[in-house]
């Protein structure tokens, strides 16, 4: 049995912009709870070395986590140095042995964190060998987090908050003087009482109305384009991508509809008025919901809803459309045509597509019980999951590089 099974967490900086990526790994079905002291050997490594770390992470830092056996083996050494950081778990004791492993790391380019911390008190020389600290946000009270926001300061080390799930939490972060963030607050909407949306996100979420409708109303779709003559540059900078292979003078709107066709001009519009709607928020938000969009697409075939593919293309994008507008999915959906099935699936009733935003969740959080369970309601493999989530991503960063032109 390979090693297939890996997902990603992003990590901001101060800006929201994404530093690196957590890896997040295992090596099959039957080790899902079989913990080993060489895991990070055979699975943390030995996955970094299957996937292409430039697929999995762009330009962005890998962090690795590496247990005492990793350490042990000296299996960091097979890493980039310049690629990634490596992610000390909580679980290894600061031995003469470790120190020292970890010493010869550091004096060979590598960038080290101390995982999962809550107290600095049993650190010891870590700390002058670190250039990391994580602290974890929801394990620790007021007064942990101001001491190990002490100790990083003194240190001159980078905090890092993890398990920040809320905008709030971010904030209180940022006090403490963290320097980076991970969690799912950019996925969640930071939901104001008597809030409404925006003016220029009532223009994309009225483009998005339009491309949901059952039967597409080119005027409709023409005149919300006119009202902004950013739109109609997008369209023609993505007609004349390369991906496309498109190489002819574009007259008007309508030539341009019936260039690409109208399930794939449906598809374009739903990505742009989901990017449109997310330019007040980091950009991993898109790139996480284009992922999503794509993932539920690819999988359509293999639960038996092929002929819904660009359906399950907009549901995956939707899944994230109550952190766009920062509103209740409740209130966030109520504008568009959706279908019954997909509205309820939206709002968390029981169903094949809640099963599917389900596996989606979990897999971006590497929840593996939950990844097994809920693959198998769906009757997938989990080494097709595996395969088209890492698929989903690849085709995501295409889609924003081509949308963005970077």
């Amino acid at each position: 049995m390979v090693d297939r099974y890996i997902a990603r967490q992003p990590i901001f900086n101060n800006r929201l912009g994404v530093f690196g990526y957590e890896l997040l790994c295992r090596s099959g079905p039957k080790n899902i709870f079989e913990y080993q002291v060489e895991a990070s050997t055979s699975v943390i490594v030995d996955s970094t070395m299957l996937f292409d770390l430039q697929a999995l992470t762009g330009n962005a830092k890998a962090f690795v986590n590496i247990d005492l056996g990793a350490l042990q083996r000296r299996a960091a050494f097979l890493l980039p140095p310049d690629r990634v950081v490596l992610e000390i778990l909580e679980t290894v004791s600061g031995t003469p042995e470790v120190i020292q492993a970890c010493r010869d790391l550091s004096a060979a380019g590598y960038a080290l964190a101390l995982d999962d911390v809550i107290s600095v008190e049993k650190l010891g020389p870590l700390l002058d060998i670190a250039h990391f600290l994580k602290m974890d946000f929801r394990g620790t009270d007021m007064d942990a987090r101001r001491s190990i926001a002490d100790c990083s300061r003194s240190r001159r080390l980078s905090l890092v908050a993890e398990k920040v799930e809320t905008q709030r939490e971010v904030e209180d972060a940022r006090n403490l003087g963290c320097s980076h963030f991970q969690g799912f607050f950019f996925c969640k909407p930071a939901i104001l009482s008597q809030r409404g949306i925006p003016g220029n996100k009532l223009h994309y979420l009225r483009l998005l109305e339009a491309s949901t409708e059952e039967e597409l109303q080119i005027d409709k779709v023409e005149a919300i384009l006119k009202q902004d003559p950013s739109l109609t540059y997008k369209l023609l900078r993505y007609l004349n991508s390369p991906i496309l292979g498109l190489r002819c003078e574009i007259r008007d709107i309508r030539h341009a509809i019936s260039l690409l066709g109208e399930t794939e001009f449906r598809r374009w519009v739903s990505v742009v008025a989901i990017t449109g709607m997310a330019n007040d928020k980091p950009s991993e938000l898109v790139r996480t919901a284009l992922a999503r969009a794509c993932f539920c697409e690819q999988i359509a075939a293999l639960i038996g809803l092929a002929n819904r593919k660009s359906e399950l293309f907009l549901f995956g994008l939707l899944t994230i459309l109550d952190a766009l507008l920062d509103l209740p999915m409740e209130q966030a959906i109520t504008r568009l045509p959706l279908n019954e099935e997909v509205r309820l699936a939206l709002l968390g009733e029981p169903g094949t597509l809640r099963d599917v935003r389900d596996l989606l969740l979990s897999y971006e959080r590497g929840n593996w019980q939950n990844v097994t369970d809920t693959a198998a309601r769906l009757k997938l493999t989990e080494d097709s999951v595996a395969e088209n989530y890492l698929s989903a991503v690849n085709r995501a960063d295409s889609i924003v590089k081509r949308q963005t032109g970077n």
